[in-house]
């Protein structure tokens, strides 16, 4: 399947007192390692939020503007960051994978979100958990329908600290049932212990 990725990885942390959540560890790697590998097969991936160190070779990043305006400004960033790295004459990929760097086991989803895509053959796909919780930041969105709805967005003046809900009302989206577990974020410590996550040991 042609795509492109977008890793959402520029939230403020607060419930974590500002410990930034791509750096957080599971099963001996970072979150935000574990969000690229998931995204591992796209054409290119592009981390939104503040420059992290080591990131893969070929891996792009780009920060919304204004820092920490949202989860839908962010995606919108990333769109223009995929779009300024192409190539002379080269288009955009048919789709694009939204990804928050906050699911520690978010490749479980990702491979049952590639799969429904791919079968479905046109629209935009969404995870949900199997008790119905729908995840718009695990989702593979058509690209162009996404970059009509960031623009109306922008043109309406709800992009910034706007609904990413709101964002993708008027795509074409169908609700993916994704393995247990595979969509549970992080969002407080007790969150992290009770998915194993902990902090990078300084």
């Amino acid at each position: 399947m042609d795509f492109d990725a977008i890793v959402l990885a520029g939230g403020r942390s607060s419930r974590l007192g500002g410990t930034p959540k791509s750096g957080l560890i599971y099963d001996g790697a970072t979150l935000l390692e574990r969000s690229v590998a998931a995204a591992g097969g796209a054409r290119r991936i592009v981390v939104v939020g503040p420059e992290p160190a080591g990131l893969p070779a070929g891996v792009l990043s780009c920060r919304e503007e204004p820092p920490f305006a949202g989860p839908a400004a962010a995606i919108a960033a990333g769109l223009a960051g995929l779009r300024r790295a192409r190539a002379a004459g080269e288009g955009d990929a048919v789709m694009v994978l939204v990804l928050a760097c906050d699911m520690p086991r978010a490749a479980d989803a990702v491979r049952a979100l590639r799969e429904a895509a791919a079968a479905a053959g046109s629209g935009s796909v969404m995870a949900s958990s199997p008790d119905g919780r729908l995840q718009p930041l695990a989702g593979f969105y058509r690209t162009a329908a996404l970059q009509r709805a960031v623009d109306d967005a922008e043109a309406g003046g709800t992009l910034m600290h706007g609904s990413v809900f709101a964002l993708l009302a008027r795509l074409d989206v169908q609700a993916v049932t994704v393995p247990a577990g595979s969509t549970d974020d992080v969002d407080t410590w007790d969150d992290a212990a009770a998915l194993g996550v902990a902090a990078r040991e300084q």
